[in-house]
Order: C-alpha cells, then structure tokens, then sequence
C-alpha cells in the first residue's frame, strides 16, 4: 500500500457507516467554513414512525417505493430480445438496426447517467426519479403503438433515459434515507433489480401469445402498466423538500484526480462487460462448442439470469459487514477464471457447472453498487460517484460485445474471445483490489468540494 493509502482514514470492522472525522487539516479547517453535506439523521427502528428530519414517510413506504422503482430498472431492455423476431417482421427492424437497439442501454446509461447529479441537486432527488419513472412509462406505452423502426428505437431512448437516472439515484437515496444499513438496502434493490430483469425476459413472450400467435405490443405494453405503478408511487410518497436555504451544498469533485472514483469505474465496467458477452454470446457459445439445442442453450442463459437473484440477495449485506472486500472480490474473480477455464477445456462435460459460476462471479455487479454507497460520505457524494463510476463503466462494458462479435466473425472460433474476457478479468481484479480499501473519493480530492 502506498504511503498516501496508509495515511487515509480507515473504517470501522463490521460497520458500513463511515466514521464522522474528516481528513481536512486542522489549519484548514479554523479558517475556512465547512462545505461537508451534514450526514443525515439516521431514521429509528419503528417501522411504523417517519423518518426524522429529512423525510414525512414511514419506512416501509419508502422500502416499498425503492423495490418498485428498481423492479423496473431493466424492463425496458430485457423484454425486447424474447419478440427481436417479431419486431423485425412488423416494424421492418432491420439486422442493423436491430444492432442500434441492442447497444442503446448502454449509451443512454452512460450519457444520460451522467446528467443526473446536476438535475437532482436542481429539483430533489425524490422528484427527479418519479419523473424518470414517469418518462420510462411514457416510452414503453408510446413505443408498442409505432408502426416503423426508427419511431420504436426514439421512444426506447425515452424509457431508457427513466432507467439510466434510476440506475444513479436509487443509491443515492439509499445512503440518503439508510445510512446506517447501506448494505441491507442495497441487497433488496438489487435483488427487487434482478428480479425484474428475469420476469420480463421471462415473462414478455407468455403475456404477449393469444391463440399461438405472438402479439410484440401486449408483451412490451404490460411493462408500462408496472412501471406507472412505481411512477404513482413516488408522485404521491410525502417527502420533506428543505427550502433553498437549507439544501446540502452541491458536493463538486472532480473525480478524475480520485484514485478510488476511476477504480470503482473500471471494476463497474469490467464487471458489466462480462455480464453483457454472457447474455449476449454464451448461448451461442454452448450451440457450438457444447452442441446444446437452442431450448437447451436458452435453458442454461436462463439459470445464469436467475443466479442473480441470490447473489444480490447475499453479496451487499455480506460486503458491508467486511473491512475490506478484498477477499469477496478474490472469489467472485476466481469463479470467472475456473468458469472460463473450463469453457475453453471441457464445454460439453462441465457446461451446467460453469453457467452456475459465471452466475456467482455476476455478484461482481450488487458488489458494485454497494461501493458506491461505502465509498462517499454523503449522499450528495454518492451521487456524484454513482453517475463518475457508471458513465465510464457503461461505455466501457459497451465494448465487449462488439468486440466479442468482430473477433468470432473473423477468427471463426472463440479462442480469441476469451482472450478479451480474461483480459477484462485481469482489469476487474486489480480494480477490485484498489476500491476494496476502506477509502473515501472525498479524501482524493478534500479541498475542492464547494457550492455551485
């Protein structure tokens, strides 16, 4: 560890709330005024009682909004590909385009993220998600009406600019609201998130088939009724909004001098990669080098989907106990590389045993979002972070499929592939090595955080 490493403030074993005492110099500090967010105040254990000072709402309706909103985080992208086929029949959704849909999450996740901190610090952080939520349920109810592509992928964007704001907001509130169960909170988002994800995979085609015949816009369209529900919720959830003069100063770092900000970015990157070659390449990957029948290769993408739910039921609440998350990241790593390992060897013989470990190294993913609550001190600096580190992970992970796709094409094997995704495992471990230390992005950068 380097002497600057040795010298930032540590936290406490077992605990996922931070320790109050800056790392500002005393000299400092005597001749300037804070400009630290004060930590909010932390809600009783009375479930049925508000939420003192910072918010009207009882618990578990603030417990019960988060799980909507998160539901609904992926719908928009994961109950288009069950009805690809169809939409390319009756809107003329070509191969190409077809393409540009199956890579817009990933922008609109990266550019659109990064506006949220400066929306939420200008209109509230409660409503500025009920209007992304209002917006996703506007895209998914206008897109099941269009007749051609490009009207279907403009209104894609407008439901995927509701989840991109979700995605940077919901820790945000999390460490505003639940400070000192960070990592709790965190496990039922992400499990409430995977959950999601799995059902309108699952789920689209069923909803949409009358009289064995697949209707695209039933599937897609009872997604917009689930995420309405969430939109109502915030809209009518009470929430205590502090007059101007009273609002948290808007943290401005500059994140790119943080050390922990661009590690944090690189795991988050690294891990999204693997997840989107996974659910993109892998069951093609078992059809040829396995000979699994397409039910049977959708089979194993399916339990691979559904290993998600327990592992984000498990990695956040398990990582917010430990000291350093070095050793969770030393495993979720070597479940990938044995996972891999043996795809290269022994594809047919171990392919349920391999699916079931890529499963557990997708833990990689709650694990990150749980960082971004333990490794800012405030909710106003995990929103900055949680935008920083999503931005640069979602375009980074934008890659791996493209590249996935050109060095199959042109090598006509997947030896080259994997080359890609160990290489991208060497970047998620050493990233993972440096994020693990119990350190703040605020500490890289303690003397230019102001007001706007």
């Amino acid at each position: 560890m380097s002497r600057a490493a040795s010298n930032l403030p540590q936290c406490p074993p077992h605990s996922s709330t931070p320790p109050p005492h800056s790392s500002t110099p005393a000299s400092q500090l005597a001749t300037e005024p804070s400009t630290q967010p004060t930590q909010p105040t932390q809600p009783s254990t009375q479930s049925a009682r508000s939420l003192p000072g910072r918010h009207t709402a009882p618990i578990w309706a603030l417990v019960a909004a988060v799980v909507l909103a998160a539901v609904n985080l992926r719908t928009a992208v994961t109950s288009v590909g069950p009805v690809l086929a169809e939409l390319e029949r009756a809107i003329g959704l070509s191969s190409a385009l077809a393409g540009v849909l199956t890579t817009l999450p990933v922008l609109s996740f990266a550019a659109l993220g990064a506006l949220t901190p400066r929306l939420a610090h200008r209109y509230g952080e409660q409503r500025l998600l009920a209007a992304a939520l209002v917006l996703m349920t506007a895209g998914l109810a206008l897109r099941v009406l269009v007749g051609t592509a490009w009207e279907f992928l403009a209104l894609s964007v407008l439901a995927l600019a509701g989840g991109a704001m979700g995605n940077v907001l919901l820790p945000v509130l999390v460490k505003r609201y639940f400070a000192e169960r960070v990592g709790s909170m965190t496990a039922v988002y992400t499990t409430a998130l995977a959950v999601g994800m799995t059902a309108s995979a699952a789920l689209t085609v069923p909803l949409a088939t009358r009289g064995g015949r697949v209707d695209w816009r039933v599937g897609l369209g009872f997604w917009a009724l689930l995420a309405g529900v969430a939109a109502v919720a915030w809209i009518v959830l009470p929430a205590r909004r502090a007059p101007a003069s009273e609002r948290p100063e808007r943290v401005r770092l500059p994140l790119r001098r943080s050390r922990t900000a661009w590690a944090l970015a690189l795991f988050f990157g690294a891990q999204s990669l693997q997840a989107y070659v996974a659910f993109g390449w892998f069951a093609l990957f078992f059809r040829e080098r396995a000979g699994a029948s397409p039910a049977q290769a959708g089979l194993l993408i399916a339990v691979l989907a559904a290993l998600t739910i327990p592992t984000s039921m498990v990695i956040p609440s398990l990582a917010a106990r430990l000291h350093s998350q070095r050793p969770l990241i030393a495993a979720l790593v070597g479940c990938y590389v044995v996972a891999y390992t043996g795809m290269l060897l022994a594809p047919r013989a171990g392919q349920w045993l391999w699916v079931v470990l890529v499963g557990i190294g997708s833990g990689a993913f709650p694990l990150a979002l749980t960082l971004m609550g333990l490794r800012a001190r405030t909710a106003e600096a995990t929103s900055a972070l949680s935008a920083f580190a999503q931005s640069v992970g979602y375009l980074l992970a934008g890659t791996g499929p493209l590249l996935v796709g050109f060095l199959h094409g042109a090598s006509g094997g997947w030896g080259w592939s994997f080359v890609l995704l160990f290489a991208a495992l060497a970047v998620l471990a050493w990233s993972g090595w440096h994020v693990a230390l119990p350190r703040y992005v605020e500490d890289d950068v303690p003397d230019v955080i102001g007001r706007k």
